[in-house]
């Protein structure tokens, strides 16, 4: 290329920037400008057009019916009402689990394990493959993984799996069960709701059977009470379905079913008759009145009447009472807190009683104050007396708060020790044990060495 050539071309470009317009704008306008032709180009690509944004949103909420609206509510309760039924009718039933049975039966692969049948995964899966639709969601690679422990073969456990099927159809069916009272549809029961339950359970459960028609009210609302004690802390007077099936109340309660269960398992059921009887028959015992209610006075001989009169003071100040009077729904709670005292819930009751300025902590004062009682009781049955001190330093050892001059709630069920805590401080009974627990391990020991030396 001659030089002249190369001089055309300078000169061209010269004249071409020179003639071009200066892009005068900011760098804010210029990517004000980018952002806006970027956010044009991409609407138009995702298919955004120039449609409002509001409406391509889907509808995520549907107003519940109000109480006039008599047509929707009732279109509402038929809907739910056929789809309960399609779902129970998804569950395998008696004749399927049968058959389920023996085709798992027929699949097992050799050796044993000790008396357990046991099977691969081919032959799992070949199962699956012919127990039909409903039993699909069981035959996966998740559901053998959860039950595969330490088989050197990587086979599991026949009667594992067929256990975890039952319990699984189980779950579901007191799902759906427990959905039919729930009567608002948001997957939760109200007390009324959870009292209908338990009232026409009552004649499937063989337990029961002795129990006379007038003692219903007072069995169901017995029953209902731990629900809700346990399950309901902040009194909200609902409980979610969830919640139920997770807990094992209601498998304590199913167990009534059982036409051989022994006394002891009898003994310490909750929602078994004798249980109910025997907490009715304390609650009648203490009503010396009869008039249906019972007064501090008449709650101050519950157990071995050894509560505290501070105690049973801050009882009839937070709970709900009647005239200065306690019914028998207040009675189960209480009785429930006391008798339950290592649970968190029962716990909670109690640190609330405790918790005199609500301040979510107990100091130095409240444990004071409420020992002191204990102190006064000791002067009375002719005890030696107590340093509160050593109490104290004992009580902070124990719990071993994160702060060291606050005991919270939290503290407490950290610690394990708060059904201890908690007897020192509100039952003489409670703390004497406490005060003689080396004394009482060691006749214990001393016993037992007996019962062996008889033997």
């Amino acid at each position: 290329m001659s030089n002249d050539t190369v001089v055309h071309w300078k000169e061209l470009l010269k004249r071409r920037l020179a003639s071009s317009k200066k892009d005068e704008r900011t760098e804010e306008e210029k990517k004000a400008e980018e952002t806006e032709l970027f956010t044009k180009f991409y609407t138009e690509w995702r298919g955004g057009g120039n449609r409002e944004n509001y409406r391509n949103i889907p509808r995520f909420y549907y107003r519940l019916p109000a109480e006039d609206e008599v047509l929707l509510q009732k279109l509402r309760e038929e809907s739910r009402a056929v789809f309960l039924q399609r779902k129970s009718r998804e569950l395998l039933d008696n004749e399927e689990l049968q058959n389920l049975w023996f085709l798992l039966d027929k699949h097992q692969v050799p050796p044993m394990t000790g008396e357990e049948a046991m099977i691969s995964y081919d032959s799992f899966l070949k199962v699956g493959e012919k127990a039909g639709v409903k039993c699909k969601q069981f035959f996966t690679a998740r559901v053998y993984a959860k039950l595969l422990h330490s088989d050197p073969y990587g086979r599991i456990s026949i009667m594992q799996f067929f256990n975890y099927v039952m319990r699984k159809v189980w779950l579901h069916q007191t799902r759906i069960g427990l959905s039919l009272y729930d009567v608002a549809g948001q997957g939760y029961l109200r007390e009324s709701d959870l009292e209908n339950y338990i009232l026409e359970l009552i004649p499937t459960l063989p337990q029961l059977d002795g129990l006379e028609k007038s003692f219903y009210s007072f069995y169901v609302c017995t029953a209902v009470r731990k629900f809700f004690f346990f399950l309901d802390p902040l009194r909200t007077g609902k409980i979610k379905i969830q919640d139920i099936l997770a807990c094992s109340f209601l498998d304590d309660l199913l167990e009534l079913r059982d036409e051989e269960l022994s006394k002891e398992s009898q003994e310490s059921n909750w929602f078994s008759a004798p249980s109910a009887l025997r907490v009715y028959g304390q609650y009648l015992n203490l009503d010396k009145d009869h008039n249906g209610m019972l007064s501090k006075e008449e709650l101050s001989r519950y157990g071995t009447g050894t509560l505290t009169s501070v105690f049973l003071d801050r009882v009839y100040q937070e709970c709900l009472t009647y005239d200065g009077e306690m019914d028998y729904k207040t009675y189960l709670d209480f009785v429930l807190a006391l008798e339950n005292r290592k649970e968190p819930a029962a716990l909670q009751y109690i640190f609330k009683l405790l918790d005199m300025e609500n301040k979510g902590y107990l100091n130095v004062f409240a444990l004071n104050y409420f020992f002191r009682a204990i102190q006064e009781q000791m002067k009375i049955h002719g005890q030696e007396s107590v340093s509160f001190q050593d109490v104290k330093d004992e009580i902070f050892d124990m719990v071993k708060p994160k702060d060291p001059y606050k005991i919270t709630l939290q503290d407490l069920v950290n610690s394990s020790q708060g059904d201890t805590v908690t007897s020192i401080l509100i039952d003489l009974n409670g703390f004497w044990t406490y005060e003689n627990r080396e004394v009482l391990v060691a006749n214990d020991n001393d016993s037992n060495t007996a019962d062996l030396d008889d033997t």
